[in-house]
């Protein structure tokens, strides 16, 4: 064998290989995103669940398919809570109830695991988008058929500002 069919056989598998690793990188990445998804799903009905008087926005929720869609609803179930635990202040026998600060510990604790699913989804879709776009992953990607995903963010621009708090009368 000459050096030069040596050397085109060396980069033929050196490119095959590359080829490889690539496409299997975003077969995994794939398949993170998917199940990152199904985590918010899973905690996002675990909150829908647990307050079962707010049906019609837990309706719209459960329904939505895609990120957006799905983070729309949801941002309408939190401004549904928001109202319900603002309606607590209002009535300082509600706030004393055993139940209804179980039910506000409960969705505390569910609100913290939505916020850590929401971060680790958009971290795994950022990694995907990453690879489909970057050069040369972006012509394996594109043979593969591999399509980016959305990420799950605010649609209102009331959610991405600071709450106000106020002690005074």
């Amino acid at each position: 064998m000459t050096l030069g069919a040596v050397i085109f056989f060396a980069v033929a598998t050196l490119v095959v290989a590359f080829a490889v690793t690539t496409y299997n990188r975003l077969v995994g990445l794939r398949q993170r995103s998917k199940e990152a998804w199904s985590d918010i799903d899973v905690q996002l009905k675990r909150r829908t669940d647990l307050v079962p008087n707010l049906v019609e926005t837990r309706g719209a929720a459960m329904s939505a398919a895609s990120p957006g869609a799905r983070a729309q609803a949801e941002n309408q179930l939190t401004s549904a809570l928001r109202q319900l635990f603002a309606l607590s202040e209002a009535y300082p026998d509600l706030k004393a109830n055993q139940s209804f600060q179980s039910l506000q510990a409960s969705l505390g604790e569910i609100e913290d695991a939505v916020q850590n699913s929401r971060r680790y989804y958009n971290a795994v879709v950022r990694d995907l988008n990453t690879t489909i776009e970057s050069f040369p992953s972006n012509m394996i990607a594109s043979l593969g058929r591999f399509v980016r995903r959305q990420y799950f963010e605010l649609d209102r621009p009331e959610d991405r500002q600071v709450p106000r708090v106020s002690f005074g009368s």
